[in-house]
């Protein structure tokens, strides 16, 4: 399979997952929501992957906790944002953390103009008047962008420690020790009234963690980062696209017209980036 595809997959798995885990949220609530999915996603990659953590040492566990940390703020923030406002829309204010962390040291005019359309993409979703965007819902999303960009940073600081997905999955294992203890109660209640759920949320685990993570991790061995950001950042279409097709969300054209202008800026700042050291 070309990597394109590969990146795109994930980009599908991640979002329809996503879509699938709000659709349960009457039943279980967002942070039970979380605490399932990376409970269940740090059981299976641990038992997949096994990490080897002896060797390493304080600043290695440290980069670990950081990386988790900012898992963990991700999920619960835009479990959070989407259980206020459409999973389109959530996404589009999150995309905001990585723009960010792309952006930073602005010195060209590209970048800034960049940087500007997506602004103006999130001050477009501020204009809507038809109740969609709250602003509770929206701050969730803010907050979820703020620990995406602390996770590409601390990421990047771990890779160059840590061989492989080692680094990656003892992150996810923390993500959980520090998700699971706030929905416990929700997720016990919702599990002892429908068992099911387990299954369910199993299954959810390996569309948003395990086969994406590997799918990126494919994609990623075959192509640049750069043409592999460009193509992440379709992720809010998608995003719009699962919450029409499973949450049956609609979007009118302003905010379909936001979601392009940050798509665009995202995708122009990864782009037009000039490769670094």
């Amino acid at each position: 399979m070309p990597s394109s595809l590969l990146a795109i997959a994930a980009i599908f798995s991640v979002q329809f997952g996503n879509a699938f885990v709000g659709s349960l949220f009457a039943q279980v609530g967002p942070l039970g929501a979380a605490a399932l999915r990376l409970g269940f996603a740090a059981l299976i990659l641990v038992v997949i992957v096994r990490p080897r953590v002896r060797a390493w040492g304080a600043r290695t566990w440290l980069g670990v906790a950081l990386l988790g940390i900012g898992m963990a703020g991700m999920n619960v923030f835009i479990y959070l944002s989407i259980d206020e406002i459409p999973l389109g829309l959530a996404v589009t204010i999150e995309l905001m953390g990585p723009l960010a962390v792309a952006a930073a040291g602005i010195r060209r005019p590209v970048d800034a103009a960049w940087v500007g359309l997506a602004v103006g993409g999130i001050l477009l979703l501020g204009l809507d008047d038809t109740g969609a965007v709250t602003l509770r819902g929206a701050l969730f999303a803010a907050v979820a962008a703020a620990f995406w960009a602390l996770y590409i940073l601390a990421s990047a600081r771990l890779s160059s420690r840590v061989r492989g997905i080692d680094g990656l999955v003892a992150a996810v294992a923390v993500a959980a020790l520090v998700v699971v203890p706030f929905g416990a109660v929700d997720a016990a209640v919702a599990v002892r009234q429908d068992p099911a759920l387990l299954g369910a949320f199993a299954i959810l685990a390996l569309m948003t963690s395990v086969i994406a993570y590997g799918l990126e991790f494919l994609a990623l061995k075959r192509m640049t980062a750069r043409v592999f950001g460009v193509l992440s950042s379709l992720g809010p279409a998608v995003a719009a696209l699962a919450g029409f097709a499973v949450l049956h969300q609609q979007l009118d054209a302003r905010q379909l017209l936001a979601i392009l202008l940050v798509v665009c800026a995202s995708a122009g700042v990864v782009a037009t980036s000039r490769r670094t050291a």
